[in-house]
C-alpha cells in the first residue's frame, strides 16, 4: 500500500469556482510539461457569432481579457471548426503578418507555440481551449497525447459549467417571465440592461480600481436582467398602477427586493444550487439592486462600499436604460424609482 500517494487533481471534487479548477488542472501540468505557460478558455456565441475570453491560467497577466472578435476575424480558428481538429503551431512566427488584435496580443507577450482544442457538446461547437507556451518546438505527438487527455477534462468541466448554468437560468427565467407576464416591461428592455451591465462592469475594470475577470463580467451579463424577479409578489393594483404611487403603496413595492431574495432562495434550495460557485453574484444583484450611495435605498439602507458592486452596476444600467429608452410604460417605470 502506498497511504503517501496524494490525488493530482483531487481538488475538482470541491466546491470552488471554475476558475479555481481551471488552476487546479494547470499545476500538475505544469509539473510535467513547465513549458505549458497558459492556459484559456473562449466560449462561442452563436446568436452573435462572437468568440469571448472566458477563462485563462497562467504564470503573468493574461494578455488577452474583456476580449471578443467575430469568428469571421480569426480564419485559422474557423477552420478548426469546419475540420473538427486541434491545431499545433509550435512556432508561432508564421503567423507574424496577422493583423488581428488577438494574434498580435498573444505575439508580443512573448508566446512562441500553440495548441487549440476545440470543445464540442453532442457536436455542437462551445469555443477553444488553447495551450501556450514561451518555448518554440516544444508540442511533440507525446506531449500532445498527454495534452489531449488534460483538454478533455477541461471540456469536462466547462460542459458541466455551462450545462449547470442553462439549468438554473431556465429555472430562474420561468419565474422572471411570470413577472413579465403581469408587468409591461418588455424583454427588449432586459436584453438593453444585461448588456450595459456587462459594458459599465468591462469600464470599470479597465480604470484599473476593480480586476474583474472574464467569468465575473459574465456572470453579471447573465443575472442582471433577474433582479426584479421579486415583483411576482406584487399586487397587480401596484405593479401595474399608471401613476405615481402613494406612499404605503411604495412601501408596498420595495419589498420586492427581499422577496425577490426569497425567492432566488427557494430555487436555489429546491433545484439544488447551493454549490454552484458565484451564487451570491445573484443573490446580491436581487436583494441589493436599489440600494443607494448615501444609504437612502433599500431593503438595508446600504451605504458606498458596503454595496456589493454587481449590484450597483445593475442599477445603474437598470435606471440608464429606463430613462433614455422611449418607451410607452416609461412613465411607470420611472413612478417606480421616483423616492
Amino acid at each position: 500500500m502506498q497511504d503517501n500517494h496524494k490525488d493530482i487533481l483531487g481538488d475538482l471534487n470541491n466546491n470552488q469556482t471554475i476558475q479555481n479548477k481551471l488552476l487546479a488542472i494547470h499545476q500538475p501540468l505544469i509539473m510535467m510539461y513547465p513549458f505549458i505557460h497558459r492556459i484559456a478558455i473562449a466560449l462561442y456565441d452563436d446568436k452573435s457569432e462572437l468568440f469571448k475570453t472566458y477563462l485563462s491560467s497562467s504564470e503573468s497577466e493574461s494578455p488577452l481579457i474583456h476580449y471578443e472578435s467575430k469568428l469571421d476575424d480569426a480564419p485559422s480558428l474557423k477552420e478548426i471548426i469546419k475540420s473538427a481538429k486541434p491545431r499545433v503551431i509550435n512556432d508561432l512566427a508564421i503567423l507574424n503578418d496577422g493583423i488581428h488584435e488577438h494574434t498580435i496580443k498573444i505575439k508580443n507577450h512573448g508566446y512562441q507555440a500553440s495548441y487549440t482544442l476545440p470543445i464540442y457538446q453532442s457536436e455542437k461547437f462551445l469555443g477553444f481551449i488553447f495551450f501556450n507556451s514561451l518555448e518554440r518546438d516544444c508540442f511533440n505527438s507525446d506531449v500532445l497525447n498527454i495534452l489531449d487527455v488534460y483538454g478533455h477534462l477541461i471540456s469536462s468541466q466547462i460542459i458541466f459549467e455551462i450545462a449547470t448554468i442553462k439549468s438554473m437560468l431556465a429555472a430562474l427565467r420561468t419565474a422572471n417571465e411570470m413577472v413579465h407576464f403581469r408587468d409591461p416591461e418588455t424583454g427588449n428592455h432586459l436584453e438593453r440592461m444585461s448588456r450595459f451591465s456587462r459594458i459599465i462592469a468591462k469600464e470599470l475594470s479597465k480604470s484599473g480600481k476593480y480586476n474583474f475577470d472574464d467569468k465575473f463580467v459574465e456572470d453579471i451579463f447573465i443575472y442582471a436582467p433577474l433582479h426584479d424577479v421579486g415583483k411576482i409578489s406584487i399586487p397587480d393594483e401596484i405593479l401595474l398602477k399608471p401613476a405615481r404611487l402613494d406612499k404605503k403603496e411604495f412601501e408596498t413595492m420595495k419589498k420586492h427586493a427581499q422577496l425577490g431574495k426569497q425567492v432566488i432562495e427557494s430555487i436555489i434550495r429546491n433545484f439544488e444550487f447551493e454549490s454552484f460557485a458565484n451564487i451570491d453574484i445573484l443573490r446580491n444583484i436581487v436583494h441589493y439592486h436599489h440600494e443607494a450611495l448615501d444609504g437612502s435605498g433599500y431593503p438595508e439602507g446600504l451605504k458606498n462600499e458596503n454595496i456589493p458592486i454587481e449590484s450597483k452596476i445593475t442599477a445603474v444600467a437598470d435606471i440608464f436604460d429606463a430613462l433614455t429608452s422611449r418607451r410607452p410604460y416609461k412613465d411607470i417605470v420611472l413612478n417606480i424609482f421616483s423616492r
